[in-house]
């Protein structure tokens, strides 16, 4: 693909485009381009010294263009879409898994990378820009896949990164309290995550989690609609039980068994169960292949230490905190202690909530910094704590020093649960990222107590 909008991947006889972002302005790169090789520019307005092709908007351009050039070689690859505030990332991986193992190449991309057999690479947003997107699906397809799942989030419904690109399979997980700062309402977050679910190929089939209260948003009389939850449903899920090995449970009367823990993991499963089902794979087939997937790294990745359990998962919303320390409760424990904190120049009203939820269900909360960017983190921390009803928490800002805290805290049969950051490999402190890696953190400090 010869078109570009980032000049720093320009090399000579590449067309440039002049996107404008949230944080920068593609015009000011035009010169670069230029001078990196470009021989054509898609842009607005200015004056340049190789040929210059103007349109009213760059980003409609784009979208026009990728349509029009790669629907025809993209046609027969499948897009399966993912929507919700949490369970995105697990569900898409499990999919990606679940297809592989059952000899269907699928690749997949989302927050924690794009994959083909593998990493291929990271990736700065849960969905990347519409050119990247367009890039990675016909790398999969020279690849040999037939399908491409891909965790679709709101931002990228409402700046239109996932283009004219038309899905098979559609899934809502669920929609809790995220990403106000933004959508202002949570009916306008409804809204923008909707748009996946006019984006269908005729042929398709949309699954709905009919336990969350916004369901209705995405049960369009126009789509073909399966839904799944506990309440009546076309996948009915029942009788879950956690232990800390594994979680049972039944859907549809079968009984199946996965390594992933807890219910809120159930409903990430069950997509995986409606998929394989409505593909024609049959139960026994299907139950062989769930009880073998991995969640992706950190999410409820449970490290075993002589003192108890510790477990480092991605929960930084307050549906998903309550959930990870709901199962947390379930399995057996003396304690339970959580590391948790709210991330900088995001949605601030999710603060206090947060902190009532992880006082309520934790036994001692430890609140600390979670990538504070250009926002004083001991502000955050006095928005999470100001009106807590509890004092079981402590507050230590230095990341690093909090979770060593966690750790020695414990006694016997204790659980520590370290929430926010899971697979993140960087703490964003002002406009920097510096390299912090809560598992790498808690594995060094098991070691020093264990050589003591």
């Amino acid at each position: 693909m010869n078109i570009k909008s980032d000049s720093r991947k320009i090399e000579k006889g590449d067309t440039f485009i002049a996107l404008d972002g949230v944080n920068h302005h593609g015009h000011e790169y035009i010169e670069d381009a230029i001078k990196r090789g470009a021989k054509r520019i898609i842009c607005t307005e200015g004056n340049y010294d190789v040929e210059t092709i103007y349109v009213p908007n760059t980003h409609e351009y784009l979208v026009e263009y990728l349509d029009a050039t790669y629907q025809e070689e993209l046609q027969d690859i499948k897009l399966i879409g993912v929507t919700g505030t949490n369970g995105k990332t697990t569900t898409c991986f499990l999919i990606y898994q679940a297809l592989n193992q059952l000899s269907i190449p699928c690749a997949y991309v989302g927050t924690i990378g794009f994959y083909i057999n593998g990493k291929v690479k990271d990736l700065t947003n849960t969905t990347p820009d519409v050119l990247e997107l367009y890039d990675m699906i016909l790398q999969a397809k020279q690849a040999g896949c037939k399908y491409v799942v891909m965790e679709v989030s709101s931002h990228a419904l409402s700046y239109q990164r996932i283009g004219k690109l038309k899905f098979h399979y559609a899934f809502f997980s669920n929609l809790t309290e995220d990403h106000l700062d933004f959508h202002k309402t949570m009916e306008n977050y409804a809204l923008a995550k909707q748009k996946l679910f006019y984006q269908l190929e005729e042929d398709h089939t949309c699954f709905i989690n009919c336990d969350d209260s916004y369901a209705s948003y995405f049960l369009l009389e126009q789509n073909h609609n399966l839904t799944y939850g506990t309440k009546n449903s076309n996948y009915k899920i029942s009788n879950i039980q956690v232990d800390i090995s594994n979680t049972t449970f039944q859907c549809n009367g079968y009984r199946y068994q996965m390594k992933l823990l807890g219910k809120y993991n159930v409903y990430n499963m069950v997509c995986v169960i409606a998929l394989l089902s409505v593909m024609n794979f049959t139960n026994e087939q299907i139950k062989n292949v769930i009880k073998n997937l991995e969640p992706p790294k950190g999410r409820m990745e449970v490290l075993s230490f002589l003192r108890g359990k510790i477990v480092i998962d991605y929960a930084h919303t307050p549906d998903a905190v309550q959930q990870i320390l709901l199962t947390a409760r379930e399995i057996p424990h003396q304690k339970i202690y959580t590391i948790v904190g709210c991330g900088g120049d995001r949605d601030p009203l999710k603060r206090p909530i947060m902190g009532e939820i992880a006082t309520s269900l934790s036994d001692f909360v430890i609140f600390t910094s979670d990538n504070p960017r250009t926002e004083d983190p001991f502000h955050i921390l006095k928005d999470i704590t100001a009106d807590l009803q509890k004092n079981n928490f402590t507050v230590i800002e230095n990341r690093k020093d909090a979770i060593n805290k966690g750790i020695q805290m414990m006694k016997k049969n204790d659980i520590l649960l370290v929430l926010g950051k899971g697979h993140e490999n960087y703490q964003i402190i002002g406009n920097t990222k510096f390299d912090f890696d809560d598992k790498i953190v808690v594995e060094t400090k098991i070691q020093e107590i264990c050589k003591e």
